[in-house]
């Protein structure tokens, strides 16, 4: 598919995006093991691999189906004044820290609504990252709040420890989370977490360490599961990659691509190993998550699409680990058009599917028990 000329506007926010993967390199290299899992401390956590099995339980309705447990309304229920807004920028408190904010025509400020927190990429940036997943848009014809959450530094960045007290981002997210609840009207067994690459990291780290707050995640083009992560129930996870991803390797590790692309290397960039569907990186991410959800490591496939093979874990009825592998799809979001003319770089966007379609049809499946 050939990338229709651009504006000038639109040409500078895609080379912003392409260099959110030179950093991406960069800091995953630094962070990412060869099997998928970062190597962040885990802030005095237990070891990893035990099963929640005697947590907590999520209200969960088969696939395809919608959990029927009634909403538990946030404090801002009935005293809200939120109407319909669309990519809003909001302060946490007095600080700097900001979300874009996105509420349907559904929010009355009586009707308690589900929120999907989307984590931008490294380098993105919240605005930009609105523009290449389009959750925000796709929130507003389902009926759900999206917060576009900003992270900090230079690059702009998320940091991914496990350490609840020592990470800033994670006290960000809860603090935002807190104010949320508190202006609109939403439904607090209904929140969950979603992003790219880095912000696929951080939505990994919320799995671990925040499942008292979010119902479920979708970590696409990065999951992650961390020395020590122990969730304190078992929470579902959704996530995405392909198979010739050359930022994010299948199998683990970093390609070269990108860097011999844009530092005008006349040497072309190392191929792609062939990916080992069974392998270490993403799938034995996968396969680690199904164990401290309670799951069999054993897997089923189906075809999703053509080119996507759609792998579930035998789980707890009130749980699921599915891993969606895009057959020859690149390191970008699924059914987002933002990424194609970016293919040289980032490798093929798989157009057979909308990702948010996938992940708000998942994420339907589970409330999170009242705590």
């Amino acid at each position: 598919m050939h990338p229709v000329p651009m504006p000038t506007t639109r040409r500078r926010a895609r080379f912003r995006l392409a260099t959110l993967f030179v950093a991406t390199v960069l800091v995953a290299g630094a962070c990412s093991k060869s099997d998928g899992t970062t190597a962040a401390k885990s802030g005095g956590t237990t070891s990893a691999g035990s099963t929640a099995a005697k947590r907590a339980r999520a209200t969960s309705a088969p696939e395809g189906g919608v959990a029927s447990a009634k909403a538990v309304p946030s404090k801002g229920c009935g005293t809200s004044t939120v109407g319909p807004v669309h990519l809003e920028k909001q302060l946490l408190g007095s600080s700097d820290r900001y979300w874009l904010l996105t509420t349907p025509e559904e929010h009355d400020g009586k009707t308690p609504l589900p929120l999907v927190v989307d984590f931008h990429g490294l380098l993105e940036g919240a605005e930009v990252h609105a523009k290449n997943s389009m959750m925000d848009v796709f929130g507003s014809k389902h009926g759900f709040v999206v917060a576009t959450p900003n992270g900090t530094g230079s690059p702009v960045h998320w940091e991914v420890a496990n350490d609840t007290k020592a990470n800033a981002d994670l006290v960000f997210v809860r603090g935002m989370l807190d104010q949320l609840e508190s202006d609109l009207c939403l439904d607090t067994s209904r929140v969950y977490a979603t992003g790219l690459s880095n912000g696929a990291f951080l939505t990994s780290t919320i799995g671990c360490t925040m499942a008292d707050r979010f119902t479920a995640i979708a970590p696409v083009s990065g999951l992650t599961f961390t020395d020590g992560c122990r969730p304190s129930r078992p929470i579902p996870v959704l996530t995405f990659h392909g198979t010739e991803d050359p930022i994010l390797l299948f199998n683990g590790g970093v390609g070269d691509r990108l860097n011999s692309i844009l530092s005008g290397s006349k040497e072309p960039p190392t191929p792609l190993p062939k990916a080992d569907l069974d392998g270490a990186g993403y799938p034995e991410a996968a396969r680690k998550w199904a164990k401290t959800d309670g799951c069999s490591t054993k897997d089923t496939e189906k075809p999703l699409t053509k080119s996507i093979t759609q792998r579930t874990f035998d789980c707890p009825a009130d749980t699921a680990v599915v891993f969606d592998i895009i057959a020859g799809g690149g390191h970008t979001w699924p059914g987002a058009q933002f990424s194609v003319p970016l293919s040289n770089i980032m490798g093929a966007t798989d157009l057979t599917i909308d990702a948010n379609a996938v992940i708000w049809k998942f994420f339907q499946r589970f409330a999170r028990p009242a705590t």
